[in-house]
């Protein structure tokens, strides 16, 4: 199964610029392709793990889950995201989790009530930005995690004490399900869902939002086809401070090929983690049962076979392409594909559109992108926001 691979954690770890994957191999999943084939085997946090660069193998293993293969993460990463988090979760339970969140994240929910909401809070922000002579983007777009778990266990120790049995929100219809007599939810997986929750709300779009900022102000030809594009929008109002349409939105269509562009060179999400069930034999290899198996986005989003010039910022590469593919994995696939999905680019989109049509912005300092092996901004990304006149 190729060349076993071993390497130790603090060299995985070790930092790595935007573009040293070129000249790092060791650095960058992509290489790895040619040095020790598309599958091959290493140890990586003591555990014995085959890695996939294959997109054919990638589909098959998320495609396979329950019954050739079942999510089982580090333990470092449940210790993070707690015992009970949505990635340890099997069979109903998840199936009846995931049904759950949907009622938030659903089509329905973001045209009816998010969109709205979304704005709002779009608006607010970046007005209170451009009153500040710089702000640091990355953490200005995250602002309120750290307090975010304290204050759900306090609401949610409100809502279970309160006699009231309408669903009012989410947190309503968890709370619900708590004070059945055999209820299939507990506090602890209850809370471990609002952290994830959060985290993929405020963290990872963080991220990507701020990555988007610096590439296109690296790239001012995009910047200027997206503002083309929501200019567009205003000028087909009948009242220009109206708010955004889901209409609107759905004819985003360059808006969402950046979007789709920054979360391929974003890869926020290094591997996605299976254990086989059984021994599995596929395309020539046996993959041991009990044997882990990560499956790697990232050297697929910059294999050069399948996008050319990978590390170049190119959104017109989406343009006539399908997004569901075994070639574009950031929000997963198989039964576990991201429920929030459609609320991360809602929530971009409106983002995008608030910022470019109403503001323009000047770097400071920082900006520097490394990854350890997640995306960071170790010196910050400061700007200055001003209002467009």
């Amino acid at each position: 199964m190729g060349l076993e691979v071993e390497e130790s954690q603090m060299q995985r770890r070790k930092a790595s610029s935007w573009l040293d994957g070129l000249a790092s191999p060791r650095r960058n999943p992509a290489v790895l392709l040619t040095m020790y084939g598309p599958v091959f085997k290493t140890s990586l946090v003591g555990r014995q793990v085959v890695v996939s660069t294959d997109p054919e193998v990638n589909h098959f293993v998320l495609q396979h889950e329950g019954r050739l293969f079942r999510s089982c993460y580090p333990n470092t990463f449940t210790e993070i995201f707690g015992r009970d988090n949505v990635g340890e979760l099997q069979g109903f339970v998840y199936k009846y989790l995931k049904g759950l969140v949907l009622r938030l994240f659903g089509l329905e929910n973001l045209r009816e009530v998010m969109l709205q909401d979304m704005e709002k809070m779009a608006r607010e922000r970046l007005s209170l930005w451009s009153l500040q002579a710089t702000i640091e983007i990355k953490d200005a777009i995250s602002a309120g995690r750290k307090k975010a778990m304290a204050m759900l266990k306090k609401i949610l120790a409100e809502r279970m004490e309160s006699t009231s049995k309408e669903c009012d929100d989410f947190f309503d219809c968890v709370v619900k399900e708590l004070k059945k007599d055999r209820p299939i939810l507990t506090q602890g997986i209850a809370l471990d869902l609002m952290f994830v929750l959060l985290f993929a709300s405020f963290e990872t779009t963080s991220l990507v939002l701020t990555l988007a900022v610096k590439l296109l102000s690296d790239h001012p030809q995009v910047l200027a086809k997206l503002t083309e594009e929501h200019g567009l929008i205003l000028m087909n109002r009948r009242q220009q401070n109206s708010g955004i349409t889901w209409k609107e939105y759905k004819s985003m269509k360059f808006t969402l090929q950046v979007i789709n562009e920054t979360i391929r060179l974003a890869n926020i999400v290094p591997g996605i983690f299976r254990k086989a069930l059984k021994d599995i034999h596929i395309n020539g290899y046996t993959i041991p049962a009990g044997w882990g198996i990560m499956v790697c986005p990232p050297a697929v989003h910059l294999n050069p076979e399948i996008y050319e010039d990978p590390m170049n910022f190119n959104p017109w590469r989406w343009k006539d392409k399908p997004e569901l593919s075994k070639h574009f994995m950031a929000f997963g696939g198989g039964m576990r594909f991201c429920v929030g999905t459609d609320f991360s680019k809602l929530q971009m989109a409106v983002f995008i559109h608030c910022l470019v049509t109403k503001y323009r912005w000047t770097h400071i300092r920082g900006g520097h992108i490394i990854r350890t092996p997640g995306l960071g901004f170790p010196d910050g990304y400061h700007l200055r926001l001003l209002p467009k006149e």
